[in-house]
């Protein structure tokens, strides 16, 4: 790649991001992305917590004789990882998806007009 084709990538990528569309994309993205990361990390750590400090609650019995509050949790956090990857899924071809697409559509446009 020549220095031309990357200084034009880079103008290109510089055009993009300061469109209204993009702005509104990251955005969107983010107001996903940042409180969804901030729960799950807060429930990781919660575990974690719970399992260094707070052994008995841990160990409470909740079904039989081997399943207990740890094996619980531990399991949830699963759980939540395979949710969060479906709702982030959901979310993304809902909200971001097409206005990433109608940006593509824009750039493409905007691009063979100029070739």
């Amino acid at each position: 790649m020549t220095t031309h084709q990357t200084d034009h990538r880079r103008s290109d990528y510089e055009q993009i991001a300061h469109t209204p569309e993009f702005k509104e994309l990251r955005s969107r993205y983010r107001g996903f992305v940042f409180p969804a990361t901030a729960a799950f990390l807060s429930w990781y750590l919660l575990y974690v917590v719970m399992s260094n400090w707070a052994g008995g609650f841990m160990n409470h019995q909740l079904f039989g004789t081997n399943i207990n509050v740890a094996l619980v949790f531990g399991l949830l956090q699963f759980v939540t990882t395979f949710a969060l990857a479906w709702l982030y899924s959901r979310f993304s071809t809902a909200r971001l998806d097409p206005l990433a697409r109608a940006l593509n559509s824009k750039f493409d446009a905007t691009h063979e007009k100029e070739i």
